[in-house]
């Protein structure tokens, strides 16, 4: 950074575990400068003594007492992001959306649009294409090494239990969660768009095996579709895995070769045999974010950070940007649809007043369809 340049400042706007991720990373990035934190909740209940910043209660009161801030990240609940985004867009912020940047591709297509309107980037939090094996496919599936894709299967058996959908959490929401596609297994969904391309003949079925007093959706599921640029594919995925995640993996079969990436977290290199190509040797992978009761995806918010900074300099492309996410959102949508999970015609009311993903029903396996949430009861985020 030159000595003329000004850091670029950054507030982030929700502070759970990923939230504060996106804080610490921005604190020690040397062109970045974390300038404010928002969260509805108090700030002596969110452990924030490390960051010297102003603190709010609100998004309002951040935009209206920070008009000086560049970048907005939302790490809110799902279901806020895309009304969150637009506001943000709307005061003129460029923003950073943890997946997904929205529960309903409608959501998310007025969020590109207000961006279009405003002048502004958007940028979808997909880190896991950051890690050497996303990269290396990336890599071998464009230059054609691998000839044309015949068939892709994707895995991911995760374990979250009641020490993730812990009483009072916003997890396992149907409004504010989505669903275990779009908080669990997005970050799949969007590598497996990045390198083969959008999906169609969707074919899915879902099941809820051992969260009915958890979660309002399914917990597992078994998807198959047909790639528009050739080939077939499918996805596996369950969060009924006992005690602790099993595997997040993709297999490639292609006209050249086949390649298997696994590990709990897409992060190894389990199979690589390819005519007349050596595989090289891959940087490490950095290890998935440890919450202590569970594990989420790959550590690499510092990427996401530096990709901010260096397009708002004018150095870089946008990483993963708003279309991308709106075409994960597309896909996972699809899929429910597939599955016979049709929203309902109205959202359910709450008692507070942010953008809804509709009722959805959920296949259990009693083979019944369940429309309204399991336990009973409805969970409001404070």
């Amino acid at each position: 950074m030159n000595a003329s340049e000004k850091p670029i400042r950054f507030a982030v706007v929700g502070c759970g575990h990923i939230g504060k991720r996106h804080a610490e990373m921005i604190t020690q990035h040397p062109e970045a400068e974390l300038a404010a934190l928002v969260d509805v909740r108090h700030h002596r209940d969110l452990k924030l003594d490390g960051y010297n910043v102003p603190f709010y209660r609100s998004l309002d009161d951040m935009l209206h007492a920070s008009p000086d801030v560049d970048v907005v990240t939302i790490a809110t609940p799902n279901g806020l992001h895309a009304a969150q985004a637009q506001q943000c867009l709307e005061a003129n912020k460029h923003v950073v959306i943890e997946k997904p940047v929205a529960l309903r591709r409608q959501d998310a297509e007025q969020v590109l649009h207000k961006a279009l309107s405003r002048r502004r980037d958007v940028f979808a939090v997909m880190q896991n294409r950051y890690s050497p094996p996303s990269a290396w496919l990336k890599e071998i599936v464009e230059s054609g090494v691998l000839g044309k894709i015949y068939l892709v299967q994707m895995n991911c058996y995760w374990n979250r239990d009641e020490r993730y959908y812990t009483t009072g959490s916003w997890h396992g929401d149907r409004e504010l969660d989505g669903g275990t596609l779009y908080t669990q297994f997005s970050h799949f969904i969007d590598i497996m768009y990045w390198l083969f391309g959008d999906v169609t003949q969707i074919e899915a079925r879902l099941m809820d095996f051992n969260h009915q007093h958890l979660t309002d959706f399914e917990d597992s599921g078994f998807v198959s579709f047909k790639f528009l640029n050739g080939g077939m594919g499918c996805l596996n995925f369950s969060t009924s895995v006992w005690g602790s995640n099993l595997e997040s993996s993709i297999t490639v079969i292609a006209e050249n070769g086949s390649v298997k990436v696994g590990g709990q977290y897409m992060d190894k290199v389990e199979y690589c045999h390819i005519r007349n190509y050596t595989m090289p040797e891959l940087a490490p992978t950095n290890p998935g974010n440890d919450y202590g009761a569970y594990k989420g995806s790959a550590q690499n918010h510092n990427y996401v950070v530096d990709n901010v900074v260096n397009v708002l300099r004018g150095r870089a492309t946008i990483t993963t940007n708003a279309m991308e996410g709106l075409k994960v959102v597309d896909i996972i949508e699809r899929i429910y649809k597939a599955a016979n999970l049709e929203q309902a015609d109205q959202p359910v009311q709450r008692t507070i007043d942010y953008p809804r993903a509709q009722p959805l029903k959920v296949l259990k396996d009693t083979d019944s369809f369940l429309s309204a949430p399991v336990n009973g009861v409805r969970r409001v985020y404070p």
